[in-house]
């Protein structure tokens, strides 16, 4: 298979005083994943379906290696779409399922068989070509799925959120699976999410859309370590919100000087964001900080830890410190010394961790 380029020029959709899509422009490079990741509503399956033939949009174009399929009928583009749902055909064995697409382009049967049992055996399923849907688990469907997408060799793989019904260990296997597969095939592929740990994981870049538009677009890297806008940085992984002061391109938080990465805000007084890996604790008997909760992650223990001023801090740790900093223990308080984002100023009771609670990771 021969990946595409895959253009977004300028493309809108409107759903009556709904704005799917505000203007898209984004481009794939042949053989790229790229994840759209976003919150719901943010206009991430409707960019997927226009690719896909499924919408059309208001305006704007979709053009493949330079040819524009905007109007161009679905059954005739160049496309596989893998769907959150399975979508196979429940009284068709699995190497029918498999071989649907071919036989709607009128392959033999003897040809389709053949091709269709290769694909089973591409994605992990050799031996189970003759059962049926409701005899195969979840993750074992969605391989069904990715295999019949791919049975006609597109140009283009969409997968609009294929893994969310998944439980969270077969979830991390498929798309390790899926991700060696794309690279195996050299297929352009659309991976819309909106979980950011699988974006993260599976992307080349990823292409984060907020109200239909895009906020920024880079590898992963790059978009968790520079995020462009606090949008992203709160999406994109766990933030706290700490008070701070601007001092020309720098801001003073927690009494240390960390230089502004991006806009500063006209007003000196600052919401400063930081991720809980830049927040260093240690055991301190005369430490500004406290303790309060605390949650094992194995290789990592994340801390709720509340200063003297009333800000709280999530942080995290090496999993072997989980002895040492227990609930109760009194710590200091330490930044490391990168380039943070900032915000226009809150009030202070009300800069403190946006991010979900230690418990629920």
């Amino acid at each position: 298979m021969n990946g595409a380029k895959v253009e977004f020029r300028g493309l809108r959709r409107q759903f009556g005083t709904t704005v799917a899509l505000d203007g898209l422009d984004l481009t794939l490079e042949p053989g790229e994943l790229v994840a759209l990741l976003g919150p719901s509503g943010c206009g991430k399956t409707t960019a997927l379906r226009c690719v896909a033939g499924f919408e059309h949009p208001d305006a704007g174009a979709v053009l493949v290696d330079g040819k524009d399929i905007t109007r161009v009928p679905a059954n005739r583009r160049e496309t596989g779409m893998v769907f959150q749902s399975y979508s196979l055909f429940p009284n068709l064995s699995a190497i029918d399922n498999v071989g649907f697409g071919l036989r709607v382009r009128r392959m033999g049967p003897a040809q389709r068989r053949s091709r269709a049992q290769e694909l089973l055996e591409l994605v992990g399923l050799p031996t189970q070509g003759d059962r049926y849907p409701h005899q195969l688990s979840g993750g074992q469907q969605q391989r069904v799925a990715l295999a019949r997408a791919l049975a006609v060799e597109p140009r283009v793989l969409l997968l609009d959120e294929p893994l969310s019904a998944l439980d969270a260990k077969v979830r991390v296997q498929l798309r390790e699976e899926i991700r060696r597969l794309q690279l195996t095939l050299g297929i352009t592929t659309i991976f819309v999410t909106h979980d950011q740990e699988e974006a993260l994981s599976v992307a080349d870049r990823v292409a984060v859309l907020r109200d239909g538009r895009l906020e920024q677009v880079a590898e992963p890297p790059m978009l968790y370590d520079r995020p462009a806008t606090p949008f992203v940085a709160e999406f994109v992984g766990t933030m706290n919100h700490v008070p701070g002061r601007i001092s020309g391109s720098s801001v003073t938080v927690l009494g240390k000087l960390l230089p502004v990465d991006g806009e500063i805000p006209a007003t000196p007084d600052v919401e400063v964001l930081i991720r809980p890996e830049a927040v260093l604790v240690s055991p301190d008997d005369e430490g500004r900080g406290l303790i309060v909760a605390s949650s094992f992650r194995g290789s990592s223990v994340r801390l709720r830890v509340e200063l003297s001023d009333g800000v709280e801090l999530i942080a995290d740790v090496p999993g072997h410190d989980s002895v040492r900093l227990a609930p109760g223990t009194r710590v200091s308080v330490d930044l490391v010394q990168r380039p943070v984002l900032v915000a226009a100023g809150a009030p202070r009771e009300a800069a403190t961790v946006t991010a979900e609670a230690v418990e629920a990771g």
